[in-house]
């Protein structure tokens, strides 16, 4: 794991910390050719510099985030924010389906809205995969 995201959550509780390092090693385990670091304080993975999949801690949970999380037809993902993102959310580590993990991730490499570019292209976002 990423020094540095190990860092990250060494910081957590332990039982946050515990989600945290689930996540991570999920996501590295999935997404093996992704380029990982911490970025804008939380843990981020990249697919050829466009954020994917990241998680971070909320006052009461964990939230597992993808950028284009809309798209993945995911009924137990919630969106989030203006763009195509969409999140889950975990209070404990036996909440984290390792199945539907999998496939969220699977789809985080398929299915990509072109973030890296955002502000090049003054807020508009366009599909890559």
């Amino acid at each position: 794991m990423n020094p540095d995201i190990q860092a990250y959550n060494n910081a957590l509780s332990s039982e946050d910390a515990a989600i945290g390092n689930l996540l991570a090693q999920e996501i590295d385990k999935h997404l093996p050719e992704a380029e990982n670091k911490i970025w804008h304080a939380h843990p981020v993975w990249f697919l050829d510099g466009n954020p994917v999949a990241g998680y971070s801690k909320l006052k009461n949970c964990m939230r597992l985030l993808f950028w284009s999380g809309q798209s993945f037809d995911e009924p137990a993902l919630q969106n989030e924010g203006t763009f195509k993102a969409a999140e889950m959310r975990y209070t404990d580590v036996a909440q984290v389906n390792a199945e539907e993990l999998k496939r969220w991730l699977e789809k985080a490499r398929d299915i990509q809205w072109d973030y890296k570019n955002l502000i090049k292209r003054k807020g508009k976002l366009e599909r890559l995969k």
